[in-house]
């Protein structure tokens, strides 16, 4: 199945309360196992920078990638990016395919 990386950025308020960003969280995740209950997560980080989490997962296609990141704007996020993502021995056996 192909893998994605959701960059996620929320409102500067939403961060500084623990109790309701971890109920919107959840919300998150019980809209999403609703609507796409194809997603299978990997991983998930907070993260410094630009955006404040970083969740990897798996999706049939870039449809429901989008689909993802749609749910994501709609429970409050400020920005959500879908970057579909390809392991890097995959990467290697496609250079080497190329190699003339």
């Amino acid at each position: 199945m192909p893998m994605f990386v959701l960059m996620t950025r929320l409102n500067p308020e939403s961060v500084h309360d623990a109790k309701g960003r971890k109920a919107m969280g959840k919300e998150w995740l019980k809209r999403v196992k609703k609507l796409c209950p194809e997603v299978k997560f990997v991983a998930h980080y907070a993260i410094l920078g630009p955006y404040d989490f970083m969740d990897i997962y798996e999706a049939p296609d870039v449809e429901t990638a989008h689909r993802l990141s749609l749910i994501s704007r709609a429970e409050g996020a400020t920005s959500a990016e879908s970057w579909q993502a390809l392991p890097y021995d995959r990467f290697l056996e496609l250079l080497t395919e190329l190699q003339p």
